[in-house]
């Protein structure tokens, strides 16, 4: 948390909010830059320093809350005491929105909130109730979803009171995770917390999903980090490790299987910064682009990190399987991306709903594709299938998950078309939109360039 606080990368594309300026050209991207490497130094503080950073986008929907806690989460030190919000020097959030009885349908939520002295925005809220994952309560405060008068409404809820007591929270117990575990996350109830309404009383969707959005971004960035975690460090295995008189990387086996999954971290990565890219302008193309392919980068970059992380761990053989050497805590990590913030399904519906109320966005992002690959027939045919599939899905949702999964690889082979080696993008279109059907990695990759493709790929120290 020290480390990455002191990078900013809680609160640096929010630093101008201080002096009254301009972002910083390319804030985003540098973030996630610095973000694809934190995740895989130590991947379970990324939580709270995700939900710190995405949080300032709906605290900026209460003017008066955020000019009070923006310049303490726009600190570049991290304040682990347990203290009012008034005492700290910074502050992390975590956040609170799904509940035992409804889950992902968070319009379901039972957890109220009364006025304690009159109602608006910035006003104290009593709230009473529970939530069934509240993300990292070890935070100094809390964005959650609460029924008001008006409707499912969107509150800040400090951990301590002024005085320094609890808040009203009552934690029932820490989720026993499947990974993760370095980064609590718990079943909490509440009873008359006092909480700050954060947008108008029934927008509390629109007003947090601000926040789920940067957070989806996060999830993309982090599984593209873990990937090139899991596939650096097979690399480097199998450069050092000798099998029948040869090392493993040059076996042609094995060079297939390590070029394969170096073609999805790359297109993995390509697809989070392009996502990042376009957080960083307000052009009507790059807003357009983060409407559409946020969800779609998050679902297929999120969903390709468990079976490459397993394929990875291995090309390490048994010793890939042991907790000494790390790698089943990686693996035991990759999944949690695909299930936070929206599982797959989510994200297809979620696509579904640009495609049918904003056609113009679908058609920018399509354009941008083309653009890219005008002299390319494979990816020419894969768009011509992916509006084929935008014209049926409004009346058969079946067909979701292959649209988005195309559209992820449509956009990826376009980002490599233009800006990576011609082996890594040649193998690419030829085994992602092209090929024969592949189940396991280093299938149907037999013509490709694998030496050039792992070079590329490969951690630069020996």
């Amino acid at each position: 948390m020290a480390i990455s606080t002191a990078q900013g990368l809680h609160c640096s594309t929010w630093e101008h909010l201080l002096s009254g300026t301009r972002p910083k050209p390319g804030a985003h991207v540098a973030r996630c830059a610095g973000s694809y490497m934190a995740a895989q130094m130590e991947a379970g503080h990324c939580c709270p320093i995700t939900m710190t950073h995405a949080a300032v986008a709906s605290l900026r929907h209460a003017p008066g809350i955020a000019r009070d806690l923006v310049p303490k989460i726009v600190c570049r030190s991290y304040d682990s005491g347990i203290a009012p919000i008034g005492e700290k020097s910074a502050i992390t959030l975590g956040m609170g929105m799904t509940e035992r009885q409804g889950g992902t349908d968070v319009r379901a939520n039972t957890t109220r909130a009364e006025p304690m002295d009159g109602r608006g925005v910035g006003k104290a809220y009593g709230i009473t109730g529970h939530k069934w994952f509240l993300s990292a309560p070890m935070s100094d405060a809390f964005l959650l979803l609460a029924q008001a008068e008006g409707g499912l409404s969107c509150f800040l809820l400090p951990r301590l009171t002024t005085n320094g007591a609890l808040n009203g929270l009552k934690l029932q117990r820490l989720k026993d995770k499947l990974g993760n575990r370095s980064n609590a996350s718990a079943e909490v109830e509440f009873d008359r917390a006092e909480g700050l309404l954060v947008g108008e009383e029934g927008r509390g969707i629109p007003t947090i999903i601000d926040m789920v959005t940067l957070t989806r971004l996060d999830c993309a960035v982090s599984s593209a980090g873990l990937m090139r975690l899991a596939l650096a460090r097979a690399i480097h295995h199998a450069r050092h490790r000798s099998v029948f008189q040869r090392r493993l990387i040059d076996q042609p086996l094995m060079a297939q299987v390590l070029a394969d999954m170096a073609l999805d971290v790359e297109a993995a990565t390509a697809l989070a910064f392009r996502l990042a890219r376009a957080f960083d302008c307000e052009d009507a193309s790059e807003v357009a682009y983060r409407r559409l392919m946020t969800p779609v980068t998050k679902y297929w970059v999120c969903k390709t990190a468990p079976s490459l992380a397993y394929e990875a761990m291995e090309c390490l053989g048994g010793n890939g399987y042991v907790e000494d050497g790390g790698f089943p805590r990686l693996y035991r990590e990759v999944p949690v991306n695909a299930i936070w913030e929206g599982s797959g399904n989510v994200m297809c519906l979620d696509v579904l709903r640009v495609v049918e109320r904003e056609p113009d966005s679908f058609d920018k992002v399509l354009a941008e594709i083309e653009m890219a690959g005008v002299a390319e027939p494979r990816l020419k045919e894969a768009l011509t299938r992916i509006k084929a599939l935008a014209r049926d899905v409004g009346r058969d949702q079946t067909t979701a998950r292959t649209l988005v999964e195309l559209l992820a690889l449509a956009g990826a082979a376009s980002l490599l078309a233009s800006n990576a080696p011609h082996a890594m993008s040649d193998a690419f279109l030829a085994t992602r939109l092209q090929g024969s059907w592949r189940n396991t990695y280093g299938a149907g990759i037999a013509h490709a360039d694998t030496r050039a493709i792992v070079a590329r790929a490969a951690p630069q120290h020996q």
